[in-house]
């Protein structure tokens, strides 16, 4: 019988990945969600859920979710493959950073214009001031299939929680999916901004000691103000409005 934690974060996970779908937050069949069991639902091993290689994120279900090890090779029977390559990047920071329960990455087109941009993401407005001290880079090191780049990866990071790969895309880890998506939204939302403002000429600038206090206040990261457990929820609502089916029911 599946473990309740286990059960609990399968529909999450699916969950999040059709809200992934309904964000457009998609790449074809590509990039990935990960998300790191409990040891109490793993027999005390380190195991991972991950997407079903091949399929849409609105075909991902809490069933077809492939649970994995460190080296993402899976663990328990499955008619679904993963894409290993894929999870180079997802094991380094799930190995490298403890707290990091659930990593998150996208190739989204205004993710992936900033990230190939000189100078990064602009502090100009309201999201970016919000990730003062909690952004982090990593340059380009070609297509992320090495794990030699995985050392290397965590110590760009250092204990930020949203990155941005440069020359690539967007990534996020939290100690859960809630914080994971709160990250890795604002940080989008930053991205959309910049990107559309650039057409308008030149911005406003945003002192830093306003990004101090406007990071500072943004509260919807900390766990103890919910770490966007709110968000989440109400996510999960909009899909379960469209179709619940992805889920196992309790």
């Amino acid at each position: 019988m599946m473990h309740r934690e286990e059960r609990r974060q399968r529909n999450a996970l699916a969950a999040c990945y059709r809200i992934f779908h309904q964000l457009g937050w998609t790449e074809l069949i590509y990039n990935h969600i990960t998300v790191r069991l409990p040891p109490e639902a793993c027999g005390g091993e380190v195991h991972f859920l991950i997407n079903p290689f091949g399929l849409r994120y609105d075909e991902v279900t809490a069933v077809n979710l492939v649970k994995i090890d460190l080296k993402g090779r899976i663990v328990e029977a499955t008619d679904w493959p993963v894409n290993p390559a894929g999870f180079t990047l997802h094991s380094a920071i799930h190995r490298g950073i403890p707290d990091a329960h659930c990593v998150m990455h996208t190739h989204t087109t205004t993710g992936s214009a900033v990230a190939c941009s000189a100078a990064g993401l602009s502090r100009d407005n309201f999201y970016a001031a919000m990730l003062h001290g909690r952004l982090a880079y990593h340059d380009f090191e070609g297509i992320t299939v090495h794990a030699d780049e995985g050392p290397r990866v965590v110590r760009s990071i250092g204990r930020a929680q949203a990155v941005i790969l440069r020359n690539h895309g967007l990534l996020a880890w939290g100690v859960d999916i809630a914080q994971a998506l709160a990250y890795l939204w604002t940080l989008q939302r930053a991205c959309d901004i910049q990107v559309a403002g650039a057409a308008l000429g030149p911005t406003v600038p945003v002192s830093e000691d306003i990004q101090r206090q406007a990071s500072a206040d943004a509260l919807q990261f900390a766990p103890e103000h919910g770490g966007g457990r709110d968000v989440f929820e109400a996510l999960v609502r909009a899909v379960d409005a469209r179709d619940a089916s992805y889920r196992i029911p309790d």
